[in-house]
């Protein structure tokens, strides 16, 4: 059609032009009677002849418009029959709008819709008016997109035999779906932490508590949270979607002004928050909420865990160290309950996380000498392959290979022989993906967790009991803590070699007593152990470095970078192969230097996998930067892996974390007990 009307567009001009000259010359004719103009052509003659050629152009003109008419008559004829006979009726109930476009994309017809719309198309273009319409025509035949136009939003898709764009208005019925989605019922649970380790002080610290609630109360209800109080230490929320959106978007500042409030004892109170939303049953709301809550108070507190099911965990503050419990009640609880499931299975599996380190494999002894004191059959599951060196060297220099090949079973050999009688306790991981044998976590229907790093987002199902404590030195510190304080008579034994090796762990983890994680427990758990004749000179030993060792930490430390003030990192060399052990020692010889207030340490653990072990003085939350590149850890004490990707893209993916996020992992580090 577009071709069409060029045609006429250029006859139109040709004609004009020549009628134009010939009255222009017959004008000339008349006046200056050139070759007897006017004795061969009257003037009534030349009268005559500019009305016929006047007709002829009206003539004309008409049957350009009724061949244009025809043509347009014929596109719409053409749509027709596409919609079926009904076309206007399928068009005002269906909410269509129809553009019929040449091959240039100029728009040739639109039906009322548009019209209605005030929207003047004809004649325009298509790709101009929406550029993503360009897409479309290029795209596969079922493709359809989304627009807005004056607040309208509509579906489009496009037919290239007729050159038809559809456009279905769906704005009653997004504002329907956006409306259900932001009156959603999400479900709360918010618990005050620390709260039973000052019951006993209420009549001093009354006021400040009474602060707190009333902290707690005005910034929920300011977000149209109904809330209610349900234990001395705990609250229920409902709310919507909207409601919860505006306090995700806050970053819940309700933790900040918590923490800030309280001035009073070495032991501020904060909050653990979860959230859930996103599934229509209620149960299953609360159950992801109550599991939520779980999380926060599993990582050490101080944070809001939202839950949307289906998606991952997303993670709100968690910027102070947890805080350390000394209270012997729930260690008791928890190992009195480990042991009960430890008499009702028939066998008993430990297992570690891989690359099993002097930590794990001593919380792995300490369930192992559990186990043997109630009577049960117990296996470590152990790879040699997947263990330190360190570690390794040490398992066979304190048992006999006779005793290793009893005490240690095969990951293989795990999952075939694990029943349904039978227990899984996996310590110092509480990650599926880290342990020596997923499979067997798998196959496993009883599990049990003890840990001590924060819980992430991936944390094993329906575990039957689990003991996350990130205020722990190492997960060596809470068994030798189980194993004195569980109510067994006569007392659970644990060999020489048993707490030799867990005292090695404590040394490992703790780095000697030195990390900030190291509290009053974790002393008393050393002088356990030394009381069931743990050798510290032995368990130091088998931390010792040999001289390669030594030498490449030297190496590492060397590459020393500053990118921030009190902030370091270290890069091996890209071609070394390096133990996880030794990139944390190179992080804690690093924090050793004055004026280092965090560090961090790069090196390749395997021939696809980067590791970055992170420590830091107390001053920088280490956990909360490490999260942000996908690992965790503890507030002084992180790690990350990335894998098959390059040494540069790693650092230069840890520097944007750092330019983004320091600043927040530096905040609130004059609270006590960051």
């Amino acid at each position: 059609m577009n071709k069409t009307l060029k045609k006429y567009k250029i006859a139109i001009l040709i004609i004009s032009i020549i009628e134009i000259l010939l009255a222009v010359a017959a004008v000339l004719f008349e006046y200056f009677d050139w070759f007897n103009f006017r004795t061969y052509v009257s003037e009534m003659a030349l009268i005559a002849i500019f009305v016929g050629l006047i007709a002829v152009d009206l003539f004309f003109i008409w049957g350009v418009l009724a061949r244009i008419s025809k043509m347009r008559q014929k596109a719409d004829l053409e749509v027709a029959s596409l919609l079926g006979n009904e076309t206007q009726e399928v068009q005002n109930f269906g909410q269509l709008g129809l553009l019929v476009t040449d091959e240039n994309g100029t728009i040739l017809w639109t039906n009322s819709l548009f019209s209605s719309r005030q929207l003047d198309l004809i004649d325009s273009n298509v790709f101009s008016w929406h550029p993503e319409l360009k897409e479309l025509v290029n795209a596969p035949a079922n493709k359809v997109i989304h627009l807005e136009e004056k607040g309208k939003t509509y579906q489009v898709k496009y037919m290239s035999e007729p050159r038809l764009f559809i456009f279905k208005d769906c704005t009653d019925y997004d504002n329907i779906m956006n409306y259900n989605k932001e009156q959603a019922l999400a479900l709360g649970m918010i618990m005050i932490d620390n709260y039973d380790d000052i019951a006993s002080e209420t009549d001093e610290l009354a006021d400040a508590v009474n602060n707190v609630r009333s902290i707690i109360t005005d910034y929920f209800r300011s977000f149209g949270v109904l809330l209610r109080r349900v234990r001395n230490d705990t609250y229920f929320a409902v709310c919507n979607f909207n409601s919860l959106n505006k306090m995700e978007i806050d970053g819940f500042s309700v933790l900040e002004k918590v923490r800030s409030a309280w001035k009073v004892g070495e032991n501020p109170l904060t909050l653990s928050v979860g959230f859930a939303h996103n599934f229509p049953d209620v149960s299953k709301l609360n159950e992801m909420a109550s599991s939520a809550v779980n999380v926060a108070l599993s990582r050490g507190g101080d944070q809001a865990v939202v839950s949307k099911y289906g998606s991952e965990l997303v993670f709100f503050g968690g910027k102070t160290a947890a805080v350390e419990n000394t209270s012997k009640v729930k260690v008791r609880s928890v190992a009195d309950s480990l042991i009960s499931l430890i008499k009702s299975s028939s066998n008993v599996f430990v297992m570690g996380h891989t690359d099993l380190d002097m930590d794990a494999l001593g919380s792995c002894l300490g369930i192992m000498a559990i186990s043997q004191w109630c009577g049960k059959s117990c296996k470590i599951i152990y790879n040699a392959k997947n263990t330190e060196k360190k570690t390794r060297f040490a398992f066979q220099e304190a048992f006999v290979k006779e005793q290793l090949d009893a005490m240690t079973i095969s990951p293989s050999e795990a999952v075939s022989d694990i029943q349904n009688s039978s227990l899984l306790v996996v310590v110092d991981v509480s990650r599926p993906s880290l342990t020596m044998a997923p499979k067997a976590l798998d196959k496993a229907s009883k599990v049990i967790v003890i840990d001590h790093h924060r819980r992430a987002s991936e944390f094993i199902e329906r575990p039957a009991l689990s003991y996350i404590e990130p205020s722990a030195s190492s997960a060596s510190e809470l068994l030798a803590m189980m194993i004195r304080y569980a109510t067994a008579n006569p007392r659970i034994e644990l060999a020489p070699s048993f707490a030799t090796l867990m005292l090695s762990g404590i040394f490992l983890d703790s780095n000697y007593f030195k990390s900030k994680s190291t509290g009053m427990r974790t002393f008393e758990a050393a002088e356990i152990l030394k009381e069931y004749g743990a050798d510290n000179s032995i368990a130091d030993d088998y931390l010792k470095d040999e001289y390669e060792e030594y030498a490449l930490i030297t190496r590492i430390v060397s590459t020393m970078k500053t990118p921030h003030y009190g902030i370091v990192y270290c890069v091996a060399d890209e071609d070394d192969i390096i133990e996880r052990s030794t990139i944390s020692k190179v992080a804690n010889q690093l924090l050793q230097l004055k004026g280092v207030n965090a560090c961090f340490v790069f090196g390749k653990t395997d021939e696809k996998t980067i590791r970055i072990s992170a420590r830091s003085d107390g001053t920088v939350n280490v956990q909360l930067l490490c999260e942000k590149m996908g690992g965790g850890g503890h507030f002084t004490m992180a790690a990350a892996a990335f894998e098959n990707e390059r040494m540069q893209r790693v650092i230069n993916n840890f520097e944007l974390t750092l330019n983004e996020y320091l600043d927040a992992a530096r905040r609130s580090v004059n609270q006590k007990g960051d």
